[in-house]
């Protein structure tokens, strides 16, 4: 076993970054055959200890001393946490993982501004990138929060096990704040004693599949793929996340608070550019759920949330329904929205026809 020697200790007094010791090797073991770990790594499955080993106190250190793998343990409160490097230079990748025990309390952020500070003003790095699979909400957290710039989508970038992946991505720069560039738009739990408005989660994918491939839904919402498959609805439950975390849309799932069965969809769209204090309720409900009065509800409960200066803090909220879409006007018109305008032609639908689109809106 060779021992770092050149590993900089870095601390901000939460986390501490140090190079590794045997005592880490049963964490490094249990992180590495952790479900989440795999599912969002490219670690080889399966993964024993002496692989561990291989990692900690062989490729690090010679990381290090040819300056193109630079890699820490995370330690908290004398505990190891999880791994932190940065690999290459002087254009240079970012990848971390924290152990089981440790997530969910705000470790990872403090570690990455650690790693990020050192790489740009010790480590001869100009700029650092950070990719992750699509849909990994936990490491986008992190990325959002350090400051990373976020770029979107690369398709084919990522190559694991076999498989080309696409991935999230963002920067950082020598000068950038290590603080959000945009506001999270949270999807707060609205709950009425009928409803419960959350995030989507893994569980609501096949109603998803059905609400969207209903002819009703496909009518009035002639952008949606066909067919519309399990993969299309994951694809977009991962770009809402990715919408929420640049500022621009926050979505609920709607679902029955009883059960938490979903029920439909209702977002606030639009939230960034030109106007960033106004944004567009946009919605859909499962066949199933129609006709019972949810869907007004779910939008009165939305526009108080994204009018409330605690909430969303927006001061304008729009809502556009097609003129031959009688539920749709129905349900503004119910929420309290006023109609102000009638645009000609503007809205086409599945069938390849256009229709007049109607325009409401409410004011904080």
């Amino acid at each position: 076993m060779k021992w770092p020697l050149n590993v900089p200790v870095l601390s901000d007094g939460v986390v501490t970054l140090r190079a590794h010791v045997p005592a880490d090797t049963d964490g490094l073991v249990e992180m590495a055959n952790d479900p989440t770990m795999q599912r969002w790594t490219a670690i080889p499955i399966p993964n024993t200890r002496e692989m561990s080993e291989q990692y900690a106190f062989t490729v690090l250190p010679r990381g290090w001393d040819d300056g193109k793998h630079r890699g820490w343990a995370i330690e908290v409160d004398g505990r190891f946490a999880g791994n932190i490097d940065i690999r290459q230079s002087p254009i240079a990748d970012i990848g971390f993982a924290l152990h089981p025990w440790a997530r969910g309390r705000g470790f990872m952020t403090h570690a990455v501004r650690l790693a990020v500070d050192w790489a740009l003003n010790e480590g001869g790095i100009e700029i650092v990138h950070w990719r992750s699979h699509v849909g990994n909400e936990a490491s986008l957290r992190v990325a959002h929060q350090t400051g990373f710039t976020l770029h979107g989508l690369m398709p084919g970038t990522l190559h694991e096990r076999g498989q080309v992946l696409d991935a999230w991505t963002g920067s950082f720069r020598f000068g950038d704040s290590p603080v959000p560039r945009t506001p999270w738009a949270e999807s707060a739990v609205l709950e009425s004693e009928r409803l419960r408005l959350r995030p989507f989660t893994e569980a609501d994918v096949p109603r998803v599949v059905e609400a969207c491939s209903d002819p009703v839904s496909r009518h009035f919402l002639a952008g949606l793929p066909h067919p519309y498959t399990p993969a299309v609805a994951r694809g977009y439950l991962a770009d809402c996340v990715w919408q929420a975390a640049t500022g621009a849309k926050a979505t609920w799932a709607i679902a029955d608070h009883g059960t938490d069965e979903l029920l439909g969809n209702i977002a606030v769209m639009d939230m960034i550019g030109i106007n960033p204090t106004s944004g567009e309720i946009g919605y859909w409900m499962h066949p199933a759920a129609r006709g019972r009065g949810f869907m007004t509800e779910a939008v009165r409960m939305v526009v108080r949330h994204a009018l409330d200066p605690q909430g969303l803090d927006r001061r304008r909220l729009v809502l556009y329904a097609a003129a031959d879409n009688p539920a749709s006007n129905a349900v503004a018109v119910a929420a309290g929205y006023r109609h102000y305008g009638t645009q000609r032609a503007a809205e086409r639908l599945g069938d390849g026809s256009f229709d007049d689109l109607h325009g409401y809106e409410i004011l904080r």
